[in-house]
């Protein structure tokens, strides 16, 4: 299966930069990014953007969930 190659846009500010960019299976499911000590969610809305000269999908935060315990 190849990756997918992804912006992810929106969440809390502390979200570091180089974390933004990431490879996906599937731009169709939720995205979940683990940091500190829950879960940011992504999802693409059909927004694109170009990164080093290639367009990639753009994921916008919606919600964060905590770890489950």
């Amino acid at each position: 299966m190849s990756l997918i190659r992804v912006f992810l846009e929106g969440g809390p500010p502390y979200l570091p930069v180089h974390r933004r960019v990431q490879r996906v299976p599937t731009v169709a499911e939720t995205f979940k990014l683990p940091l500190g000590a829950g879960y940011e969610h992504f999802r693409h809305r059909g927004q694109s953007t170009e990164l080093d000269g290639e367009k990639v999908p753009v994921l916008h935060w919606f919600m964060r969930t905590a770890v489950a315990e």
